[in-house]
C-alpha cells in the first residue's frame, strides 16, 4: 500500500513589527491564514517568517493553519476542502497541485500561490499578468527555456560532453522539458529524457542515465524533485554524474551546480502578498510576480569528488562557491 502522510500544524510566528488593530479583536474573530505546503523546509519557513516580518503573529492578530502533504498528492483536494471549511481569510498554496485544488474549491476566498512550472495565463489561472482578476494571484517562474541556460552552464563546467540526461516530472513538467529539449545547443550534443512521476522512479531514472552513458544530468523543477533533491544529488555523485538544477539549495546537499532564483525570497514575498490581502487588498488587483535575479551556485567539494576542475571563467561568475 502506498504510504500516506499528511501533517497538520498550527504555526506560531515570532513577533516582529507592532501589532495592527486586528490584535484587539477576540480570538474567535481573528483573520485566518491557511497554507498548504509540500514539506517543512526553508521555503515554508521563509513564508512564515515573512508573515512575522509583516506584523502578523499567530494567536495575537491572526490564526495560522498549515498543512504539509509530503507525497500524499491524492489527498490535496480533500485537505483544501478542509481549509475552505475553516472559512480562511486567505489561502496560501505553495505548489501547482495546491493551486489547482484551491482555485477549484473556492471562487470567494483569496488565494496566493507559488508555481515554478506553469504559465499562469495559458493555464487559465488569471486573465492577465498585470491584473489577474478573480480571487487568485501569485508568484510564477514561467521561464521554461531556463533549462537551455542550465545545459550551457553544465557544458561549460564539463567540456567535451556529447550526451546529457534530463530528469523531469512528467505530471507537471511537459512545457519545461520541451523548452529544454528544443533549446539551442552545439551540434552532436544529445539529450536523454528521464521522466518521473513518483519517488520510486528516481533511482531507475539515474540508473538509466548511467546505462546510456550520459555525461551529465540536468535536473528540472517540480515539488517532487525538490523534495528528493538530496537523494538525486547523492545518487548522481555516486554514479559520477555532474549535475545542475534550478534549485539553489541543490549544491548545498551535494549537487554540482545550480542556476535559478533565490526561492526562499519568493516565499517571503508571497507572505507579503498575504499580508496586503489581510489589510484589504484584492488579489485580482495584485499583479503576478516573477523573479528577476538568478544565482549561480557551485559546489567545489562535489567537483573534486567527480574529478572535475571547474574553469576559472565560470567560478568568477558564481554568486556562491561552496568549498
Amino acid at each position: 500500500m502506498r504510504r500516506r502522510k499528511f501533517i497538520t500544524l498550527l504555526v506560531g510566528a515570532a513577533a516582529a513589527r507592532p501589532l495592527t488593530a486586528r490584535a484587539q479583536q477576540p480570538p474567535g474573530e481573528l483573520p485566518r491564514v491557511c497554507s498548504i505546503h509540500t514539506s517543512r523546509n526553508e521555503n515554508s519557513d521563509a513564508f512564515f517568517r515573512g508573515l512575522s516580518e509583516a506584523g502578523y503573529v499567530d494567536g495575537q492578530n491572526v490564526r495560522i493553519d498549515a498543512r504539509f502533504h509530503e507525497t500524499a498528492l491524492d489527498r490535496v483536494d480533500e485537505v483544501v476542502r478542509e481549509l475552505v471549511a475553516l472559512k480562511c481569510s486567505v489561502i496560501f498554496a505553495s505548489n501547482p497541485y495546491a493551486i489547482q485544488a484551491a482555485t477549484k474549491a473556492t471562487k470567494t476566498i483569496s488565494i496566493v500561490g507559488v508555481d515554478l512550472e506553469s504559465d499562469p495565463v495559458a493555464s487559465g489561472l488569471v486573465k492577465s499578468v498585470a491584473r489577474p482578476g478573480g480571487n487568485f494571484t501569485g508568484f510564477f517562474l514561467d521561464i521554461p527555456e531556463l533549462g537551455g541556460k542550465q545545459i550551457e552552464l553544465l557544458m561549460e563546467a564539463v567540456p567535451g560532453v556529447s550526451r546529457l540526461a534530463v530528469l523531469w516530472d512528467a505530471t507537471i513538467g511537459e512545457v519545461q522539458f520541451r523548452a529544454t529539449e528544443t533549446a539551442p545547443r552545439p551540434a552532436g550534443v544529445m539529450l536523454q529524457s528521464l521522466p518521473i512521476r513518483r519517488e520510486q522512479d528516481i533511482n531507475e531514472a539515474v540508473r538509466q542515465a548511467v546505462r546510456e552513458q550520459a555525461h551529465g544530468l540536468v535536473v528540472l523543477s517540480s515539488p517532487l524533485i525538490y523534495q528528493h533533491r538530496s537523494q538525486i544529488a547523492a545518487m548522481a555523485l555516486n554514479a559520477r554524474l555532474p549535475t545542475i538544477s534550478l534549485f539553489n539549495t541543490f549544491p548545498k546537499v551535494g549537487g554540482l551546480m545550480a542556476y535559478g532564483p533565490d526561492f526562499p525570497s519568493i516565499y517571503t514575498r508571497a507572505a507579503g502578498y498575504v499580508a496586503r490581502i489581510l489589510a484589504g487588498a484584492s488579489p485580482g488587483e495584485l499583479p503576478i510576480q516573477r523573479p528577476t535575479k538568478f544565482e549561480l551556485v557551485i559546489n567545489l567539494k562535489t567537483a573534486r569528488g567527480l574529478g572535475l576542475t571547474i574553469p576559472e571563467t565560470l567560478l568568477v561568475r558564481a554568486d556562491q562557491v561552496i568549498e
